[in-house]
């Protein structure tokens, strides 16, 4: 007995029709309810009889025939085991066609107030999408042997230079000695051009090793206590004698408050860079300005300038590996715009954030400049607690 009277066929097959996907309504009987002329078209069933009333064992022998792996079932025990409403394939799969495309069949039983009325069988071309998902598996592990190569010649690259460059900065030093003998004018402005651009190379080689090991899938943190001003106090005594040398005024202000968890020489690495970045971008006459306090969950670090500040825009991309704004790019500015890099990536391994913003009106002596703002995450204990 048909599960549809005949006065709605034409309304079921509207609706056959209307879905996005071939499908097939299989009754209890093993025939055909309804076909749409979608899964004629994707199986080439143009020459099978897919009226209403039908068997559905000419239909299925026709789909299997496409299979690239034919099941090792039967037709007739696929169509019998339809009738008794079980099935023996999955409720979805993913089938690869001899003729190259993939489709992704599924199957629902039908019910109307618990009564199995039989079984809609949907089918939807992916090839493409297959395809597609492929090619991108192939590009990302194309990519990602490419930056393991990129990592490794780095690497092996960073360390072949520092030998060689380590001898040129000692011969410059040993030359400098007043036991080695006098040097002429011309002489000593040679040699302390030579001694510049070794330490300018092993800055560059050092962002490069830097940048491959914080990089690195290998790469392990030393977790320990953290005192926050003891580790500000270290970074800003190492660079108080370039930012004399530049003129630049460098000040500390940290607020007492408990320590933090991480790894304090990758920490201090950090805010080395940021300071370097400040007193390299800060004019003669300028200031740097390094604050810290405990507010809330996390300790908040700034790093505040007067200097040519970041373009509107750039605040962002300069944290990518070899960007550097446009105002960075005179020849008075050396880098490699790894720096960086560098610090958000450690930044973040320690569950943090590090971001830039331009020196609001009145900050600063001129009002011009930069400030780099660093949160890191306190303990769950110390958080808790009052940092007062």
């Amino acid at each position: 007995m048909s599960v549809v009277a005949s006065g709605d066929r034409d309304r079921l097959q509207a609706v056959m029709e209307a879905l996005p996907e071939a499908a097939v309504f299989q009754g209890l009987g093993s025939t055909v309810v309804a076909v749409n002329q979608r899964f004629v078209d994707i199986f080439g069933l143009a020459g099978i009889d897919t009226a209403p009333g039908a068997p559905l064992a000419p239909i299925v022998e026709s789909v299997l025939a496409q299979y690239a792996d034919p099941p090792h079932w039967t037709v007739g025990a696929a169509v019998a085991s339809g009738a008794t409403g079980t099935f023996r394939v999955h409720r979805s799969a993913e089938i690869p066609l001899a003729d190259g495309r993939t489709i992704l069949r599924t199957v629902e039983p039908l019910r109307l107030r618990g009564q199995l009325l039989g079984s809609l069988w949907t089918a939807r071309d992916i090839t493409e999408h297959k395809r597609a998902e492929r090619d991108l598996e192939r590009d990302n592990r194309a990519l990602t042997e490419l930056a393991r190569r990129r990592n490794q010649f780095m690497a092996s690259a960073s360390h072949e230079l520092r030998t060689p460059l380590s001898s040129i900065i000692s011969f410059c030093e040993l030359l400098t000695d007043p036991s080695a003998g006098n040097l002429g004018a011309d002489q000593r402005m040679f040699l302390d051009a030579i001694h510049r651009n070794a330490e300018r190379i092993r800055g560059v080689i050092s962002d490069l090793l830097a940048a491959t090991t914080t990089r690195s899938a290998q790469l392990e943190l030393e977790y320990g206590e953290v005192r926050v001003g003891r580790m500000l106090e270290h970074a800003v005594r190492d660079h108080m004698p370039a930012a004399a040398e530049a003129g630049v005024f460098l000040t500390l202000d940290c607020a007492p408050g408990p320590p933090l968890r991480g790894d304090e020489h990758r920490l201090q690495q950090v805010v080395g860079n940021l300071l370097e970045n400040a007193v390299k971008f800060t004019p003669r006459g300028g200031d740097v300005a390094v604050s810290a306090a405990p507010r809330e969950e996390h300790w908040e670090i700034e790093v505040a300038d007067t200097g040519i500040g970041v373009p509107e825009g750039f605040e962002e991309e300069i944290f990518q590996g070899f960007v550097r704004a446009p105002n960075a790019l005179d020849d008075r500015y050396p880098g490699t715009g790894l720096g960086l890099a560098v610090s958000r990536d450690t930044v973040q391994l320690h569950g943090g954030t590090i971001g830039v913003a331009s020196a609001a009106a009145g900050e600063g002596a001129s009002g011009h400049g930069a400030v780099f703002r660093l949160r890191l995450p306190l303990p769950a204990s110390d958080a808790a607690r009052d940092p007062s």
